[in-house]
């Protein structure tokens, strides 16, 4: 029998080639843990090269995550347990793992031909570079064709079950229940029969293996404690998932149709396809031509009283940009979802950054602000959404809606939310007395709180107006070159966003008093990762700020930053939120950039944070604004 290990909370990562259908085996082993009870953030890290060659360092496919009972908002630094499908996800893992982490190798793969490729000299196992860990060797491909050998399969189409088999094993190292598993396999494939009976063999090989092989003293079984969530009902969820689900429910909060239209490219597709799917919401989808085309289209569905909304990474949304200043000219709500990476360029693709931040604030030609806001968590994406359509709608304006490529293709538990629970998305009111005077000018009678003009559709004929790009007169709606006129238009344009603010809510702590000496300050994915840092390290003195709106910032966030004697700024970028607060607050901020493509790791944060303490540690209780859990 194994020995069984008791912990709070583990981190597991999976690796190999991007063929080795690494991210489907970690996608069904989260599927598992969600139904277990347990809490769980997850990291998939896909090779930027689509086919890179196989057994290569820079083809190597991970899937990390981390669960248990504490509250967890983040994948997690080092890996406790790694499952590596060739020597090349070895070289790539080991340098995150701690010692003493267990580390179960696919033996089959460790050949003289595969170690080259990764840039070993010789056998890693075999050199003592693997001293300190627990390393258990296991045959998974030889045993996985042994497996599925009954089913007449080649060993090429034969060796893709190998990920269940791997999958197999994981489950029985904590004690799963195979048959939600069984359950997809058998939807999954049914109209392959041998495939599906293939893939299930292999799974309850990859099981049994860990039950009855003489190795199974050296493979623990982890007893994983369950998490404490607040009552309802839990499901995991992706931040594109959140996403889309949120774009359509804040279509029925507006009691509006909602158009999307995008181009492909990664990170932003799965929105996509996750949006194609809601057509009984009421969500119209189309693939554009192109970039240009998709935001246009998009920018014509709101002139027409749809909800338009367009998707995009960094480089899309650079081709979108002139379509953008359009929209704002013309005052129509836009949603501009912008699932940043790595770049300039086409950079890293597959890899997640924070760093279009200047190009969500400042970049497009002339004085054209609009507001921008991020999301926070995979969950939280769903909210945002709606609060993205809400900003648009009440102030006729588009908006830029920043994820990332963490936050695209993370998961973690989603307490469903009760819809009724949500306001209802208001258009501003038509002035029926003014529509009477003056005709088509109604078009442009702005409510005075939000300086957002009525939403109105073609085929009215006494609400006829023109709008287009070249610049209107301010009553209207004309064309027009009056100077004085441009000047108020553009002061229009730049106050309808500062007004955003008047309906926003206060900045608040998420962590810790409201001064002190430090303010971790962030935005966007690396909340996660800030806010498990200040936690930990339990100094009263630290306090995590997170920002939400970051245009027009919150009215009390420059007061409340005033109350530190440092604002730290963690961003995966150079520092642009440090220049933002600079500008527009005038404060001095500290920068901590990483632009490596990968998380923060909480260890790291903590570090940079205690580099600006004086004297020991303040321990004691710290105060929770936003529940234990975010």
């Amino acid at each position: 029998m194994s020995n069984e290990v008791v912990m709070n909370s583990i981190v597991v990562r999976l690796a190999g080639d991007s063929g080795d259908g690494v991210q489907l085996m970690g996608s069904q082993f989260i599927a598992s843990t969600a139904l277990s009870g347990e809490d769980f953030s997850t990291f998939p890290d896909y090779p930027a090269e689509i086919r890179a060659p196989v057994g290569t360092t820079f083809g190597v496919s991970a899937y990390q995550m981390n669960i248990g009972a504490n509250p967890i908002t983040t994948a997690g630094d080092a890996p406790d347990v790694l499952i590596a499908f060739n020597p090349a996800a070895l070289k790539v893992s080991l340098p995150l793992l701690d010692k003493g982490a267990l580390l179960i190798l696919n033996s089959d793969s460790f050949v003289a031909r595969n170690l080259t490729k990764a840039g070993y000299e010789k056998d890693p196992r075999e050199t003592g570079e693997l001293d300190g860990y627990q390393v258990v060797s296991a045959d998974i491909g030889r045993l996985n064709l042994e497996a599925v050998k009954p089913f007449g399969l080649s060993k090429s189409d034969g060796g893709r079950s190998k990920n269940f088999w791997a999958l197999g094993m994981l489950m029985w190292m904590f004690d799963r229940d195979l048959a939600p598993i069984e359950q997809w396999i058998r939807t999954k494939f049914a109209k392959l029969d041998v495939v599906r009976d293939a893939n299930l063999e292999a799974l309850h090989s990859g099981h049994a293996y860990g039950e009855t092989a003489e190795l199974s003293e050296a493979i623990p079984r982890f007893n994983v404690n369950v998490a404490e969530l607040p009552p309802g009902e839990y499901r995991g969820i992706s931040g594109s998932e959140a996403l889309a689900l949120g774009l359509a429910a804040a279509g029925e909060l507006a009691d509006r149709p909602l158009m999307f239209y995008s181009y492909p490219i990664t990170p932003a597709s799965p929105l996509l396809h996750r949006l194609a799917r809601l057509e009984d919401l009421g969500v119209g989808v189309m693939q554009a031509e192109d970039e240009i085309a998709a935001v246009c289209a998009a920018i014509g569905a709101s002139y027409g009283g749809a909800i338009g909304v367009t998707s995009s990474s960094g480089p899309g949304i650079a081709l979108k940009t002139e379509a953008i200043g359009l929209a704002i000219n013309a005052e129509l709500p836009l949603v501009i979802v912008n699932s940043q990476r790595g770049g300039p360029s086409t950079g890293l693709p597959t890899k997640t950054e924070q760093s279009d931040l200047y190009q969500a604030v400042y970049g497009r030609n002339a004085d054209a602000p609009l507001p921008v806001i991020a999301a926070s968590s995979p969950s939280d994406c769903f909210d945002t959404a709606i609060e993205a359509v809400r900003i648009a709608i009440r102030h006729m304006t588009p908006v830029i809606l920043l994820t990332d490529g963490y936050l695209a293709n993370a998961a973690e538990p989603w307490l469903l939310p009760e819809i009724t629970s949500y306001k209802a998305i208001e258009s501003n009111e038509l002035d029926s007395a003014a529509e009477d005077q003056n005709g088509g000018m109604v078009a442009f009678q702005r409510n005075t709180e939000t300086l957002g003009r009525p939403w109105i559709a073609p085929g009215e004929p006494r609400r006829m107006y023109r709008v287009g790009g070249l610049e209107k007169d301010i009553r209207t709606g004309n064309i027009s070159y009056d100077a004085e006129n441009h000047q108020l238009m553009t002061k229009l344009r730049a106050d309808k966003v500062v007004r955003v603010a008047d309906f926003i809510p206060d900045q608040d702590t998420e962590i810790g008093l409201a001064q002190g000496s430090v303010a971790v300050v962030g935005w966007g994915s690396t909340h996660g990762a800030l806010y498990q840092a200040v936690r930990r390290l339990g100094d009263t003195r630290v306090s995590h700020i997170h920002i939400r709106h970051l245009s027009p910032l919150p009215k009390n966030l420059g007061e409340l930053l005033a109350g530190f004697d440092h604002v730290l700024v963690p961003e995966m970028n150079m520092g642009q939120l440090s220049t933002v607060l600079r500008d527009k607050l005038g404060i001095e901020p500290i920068s901590l950039p990483k632009v490596t493509g990968q998380p923060f790791l909480i260890n790291e944060l903590i570090a940079a944070i205690r580099k600006q303490l004086p004297g020991p540690n303040v321990k004691a209780t710290l105060s929770v604004t936003q529940g234990d859990r975010e």
